[in-house]
């Protein structure tokens, strides 16, 4: 497989990890929006939110309780945003299901 998170998850490629348990890592994006940015991946590969289904929808929730938590670790008292994008359309660049969490800077809508 050639999917570059799932490489990252394996250790075949370095990454600047924040967290990582048995089923979840995050580390730091390589081209920041923001000050804190973080991408938080499930380890099994998922391709997007479309291949949620009731037996792995558990890890959307796992992701989420880490996000808040390295949200905390980073002082974001003032908000944060959690972005995932779904589909060439919806701006998903990598085939493999990511959140982005972004931070350290008042965020603006519907962009930036």
């Amino acid at each position: 497989m050639e999917c570059i998170f799932c490489k990252i998850a394996n250790n075949e490629i370095p990454s600047e990890k924040i967290y990582e348990d048995e089923k979840v890592i995050a580390f730091n994006d390589l081209d920041p929006q923001a000050p804190v940015h973080v991408l938080i991946i499930p380890k099994e590969h998922i391709k997007s939110i479309d291949e949620i289904t009731d037996k792995n929808s558990d890890i959307i929730g796992k992701i989420f309780i880490i996000a808040a938590k390295i949200a905390k670790e980073k002082s974001l008292d003032n908000g944060y945003r959690i972005v995932n994008n779904c589909g060439k359309d919806g701006g998903q660049t990598v085939e493999h299901l990511h959140f982005h969490l972004l931070g350290g800077r008042k965020m603006n809508w519907p962009a930036g």
